[in-house]
């Protein structure tokens, strides 16, 4: 039995499957991340970060909940981190990136849908995740179409919160989204037995504020020329950031960004002098989900932007903390939240825009659009995003996959192929 078996027992695991679990999530890592040449030594924090998400972030987690302390998961980067942080509890994501579990959610739900809700439920159902015993609240929002009927089933079996997100972003929208907000501060005082104070909440504004600013500073050191850190890296990082406690991370994505500025001035790269800048647009890649990018990668590619929710849009944007009072700070929270630019919302052009200022800072030569499967939104907009990027005379390449490795071999020949066309 190793040192977390007897914790995971505690919790109602299934300890056999859950190893199971962890060996295919570890194979994956190996064969994807732990390949990687002429690594920052830096990374080796944000790889324990990930190894230890079943472990040892576990255990501080229960430490935490011992003292009374609340954890609330969320499922979506609308959620906002700094009021739960306010209120004294624990904001840990709950989305899961790993194909083993995706059976066990199939057989309640149906095989179409998106490969995230079915890894992420699977997870649950069977027994293998952690963060579903632990956790006092799940809060999620209305996203997708799949999302919001599979909040239907789980706010049956466990205390929830949804978040209704509006599909325009006019001034009607806004008011709605402010609503949300509030709503979802009058759950969670519910749930902490206290009110929001606002000297706290701009105190924990200022903590994500910080984590966001460290992470704008390690996507401008991405695009430098040599770039000094491989997207397969960057999206370690990214997944970290969803996991561990936001002080400490801040903390090390700092040493991370200093070790980076040296090897800038030094021209140490991961990658060949004829590697291909490539953008990733599209959908995230969660915590067990390194397949895109590793493809891109190894096969000539290097990924120095990420447009995604483990990208670009977890950071893009601060809160404003001019306001003092409790309705000021929470109205600039619901302003930079509904500035996130998902594919839910029509029209879209902030994204289009988006993608092409990205697309020139980065100086990108060839787009990849990451849809997952039955991710229709993401899917159709991959025509917009192509057009705006005809413009700019950058070409796109779409890949619609799960997490399986089935069509490895099929993608690597098309990025192969896409890479080759670029100038």
């Amino acid at each position: 039995m190793n040192n977390y078996e007897k914790m995971w027992q505690e919790l109602g695991l299934d300890v056999n499957l859950h190893n199971e679990v962890l060996n295919y999530i570890n194979k994956g890592f190996q064969n994807t991340v732990g390949k990687q040449k002429n690594r920052p030594r830096t990374m080796d924090y944000f790889d324990n970060v990930l190894h230890e998400s079943h472990g040892g972030r576990v255990a501080e987690l229960l430490e935490e909940k011992s003292k009374g302390k609340k954890i609330v998961g969320f499922f979506c980067i609308y959620v906002p981190e700094e009021i739960i942080m306010a209120l004294d509890m624990i904001p840990i994501a709950l989305c899961g990136g790993t194909n083993f579990s995706v059976p066990y959610a199939e057989k309640m739900f149906p095989r179409d849908i998106c490969p995230l809700v079915k890894s992420t439920l699977g997870l649950a159902f069977s027994k293998t995740c952690l963060y579903a015993p632990i956790k006092s609240l799940a809060v999620g929002e209305t996203t997708c179409d799949a999302k919001k009927k599979v909040w239907d089933i789980l706010s049956q079996k466990v205390n929830f919160h949804i978040m209704e997100l509006p599909q325009k972003k006019n001034i009607i929208d806004t008011h709605l989204w402010e609503d949300e907000v509030h709503t979802l501060v009058e759950n969670l005082e519910k749930l902490a037995g206290k009110k929001l104070n606002p000297f706290i909440l701009k105190e924990k504004i200022d903590i994500m504020n910080n984590k966001r600013k460290v992470l704008q500073r390690l996507a401008k050191l991405r695009i430098k020329e040599p770039p000094p850190i491989s997207g397969l890296d960057a999206l370690v990082v990214m997944q970290a950031a969803l996991n561990d406690e936001p002080v400490r991370f801040t903390k090390k994505v700092e040493e991370l960004c200093d070790e980076l500025e040296d090897r800038v001035k030094k021209g140490i790269s991961p990658f060949y002098d004829k590697a291909k800048r490539i953008m990733v647009s599209g959908c995230p890649s969660v915590m067990g989900n390194w397949k895109v990018h590793s493809l891109i990668e190894s096969s000539g590619g290097a990924v120095v932007v990420d447009e995604t929710c483990t990208g670009v849009r977890y950071f893009k944007d601060l809160v404003d903390t001019k306001a003092n009072d409790i309705d000021g700070l929470l109205g600039a929270i619901a302003d930079r939240y509904l500035k996130i630019n998902c594919s839910c919302f029509t029209p879209n052009n902030d994204r289009l825009e988006m993608v092409r200022t990205l697309a020139r800072e980065g100086n990108i030569k060839g787009v990849v659009q990451y849809i997952l499967q039955y991710c229709h939104t993401y899917n159709i907009e991959a025509i917009r995003i192509d057009g705006t990027l005809k413009q700019d005379n950058i070409p796109s390449l779409k890949i619609v996959t799960d997490y399986s490795e089935e069509d490895t071999a099929q993608l690597r020949t098309r990025v192969e192929a896409f890479l080759e066309t670029l100038q």
